[in-house]
């Protein structure tokens, strides 16, 4: 189960021929888990299932086959625990960053500064987690930490200066997306299939390289850039970027309920916190990015 997130990296579906694939019998939401092993990726040959060459896979006795573990599954509990843990100790950083940051005048400086240098070391941490085979939980709080202190100084910062507010609704925001896109994927009325996967995947691409040709522009041409993070073309990619961090949320649960279903390691539920965590960061940061344009132009 790889991440699912904005660097574009997941596990849980099967590759042929390096492209990435979803099986022919997926579990759907509400509905019996898969256990095949046509249709279950962590008990397929070594060709197709990403566990065959690591201790977490075990051999049939009788047909020789890799299985999935009999003991040591990740469960929801799990997934849930490692994302309160990672989660928790993100939103106690950032508390702690608010409160003990100074962002008036003399020390604005500073504070951002310090802000921006956790920003990118979180950044490469991610990455670096992103592309690992396995979980590293140090690595991954380490991730949640540090990003916590980028977005406490960050919304501390757009709170007192821009939007007065901002902070709380953009929690809000992100609160009733992660509400709506879990019932809507329960309910069956969100289907993640190879198409959806596929046009999650070009969308966020296309809206990356957009936002980064746009950062170019602005430090090299000064201004806003492209004008694509502010005005009302701010406005549209702002609501852009929240629905399709509604769709990582969906691939999310997808990711989850497949690791579930056919038996993933336990230490997977650090991945599926991981991927759930960067998402939920993604949106927060789109809607504080919103609420601050709307209300600046007030």
């Amino acid at each position: 189960m790889r991440s699912s997130n904005p660097v574009f990296s997941r596990r849980g579906f099967s590759r042929d021929n390096g492209y990435a694939q979803f099986n022919a019998q997926q579990p759907q939401a509400g509905g019996p888990a898969v256990g095949t092993a046509q249709g279950n990726p962590y008990a397929q040959a070594p060709a197709g299932n990403p566990y065959a060459q690591n201790p977490y896979a075990q051999q049939d006795v009788q047909y020789g086959a890799p299985q999935a573990p009999a003991t040591g599954r990740m469960t929801i509990d799990d997934v849930v625990t490692r994302t309160a843990t990672t989660l928790g100790l993100l939103i106690v950083t950032a508390a702690l960053s608010w409160a003990l940051l100074p962002i008036d005048e003399a020390n604005m400086g500073k504070s951002y500064g310090i802000a921006i240098g956790a920003g990118l070391v979180a950044m490469v941490l991610g990455f670096v987690q992103a592309f690992k085979r396995k979980a590293s939980p140090p690595l991954i709080l380490a991730y949640a930490a540090l990003e916590g202190v980028f977005l406490g100084v960050l919304s501390s910062i757009v709170d007192t200066y821009i939007a007065p507010g901002a902070a709380m609704q953009a929690v809000l925001g992100t609160m009733a997306v992660f509400t709506a896109v879990l019932v809507a994927y329960k309910a069956g009325w969100i289907r993640v299939n190879r198409r959806f996967y596929g046009f999650v995947m070009a969308a966020a691409l296309g809206f990356v390289l957009l936002m980064a040709v746009n950062l170019l522009f602005a430090v090299f041409g000064g201004g806003d850039g492209l004008g694509f993070r502010s005005g009302w073309l701010g406005v549209v990619f702002g609501i852009a970027g929240i629905l399709l961090g509604a769709c990582f949320l969906a691939l999310d649960f997808k990711q989850v309920e497949d690791g579930i279903a056919y038996g993933a390691p336990k230490e997977e539920a650090w991945l599926a916190a991981f991927g759930l965590t960067m998402t939920l960061v993604w949106i927060y940061m789109e809607f504080l990015r919103l609420i601050a344009i709307l209300q600046g132009n007030d």
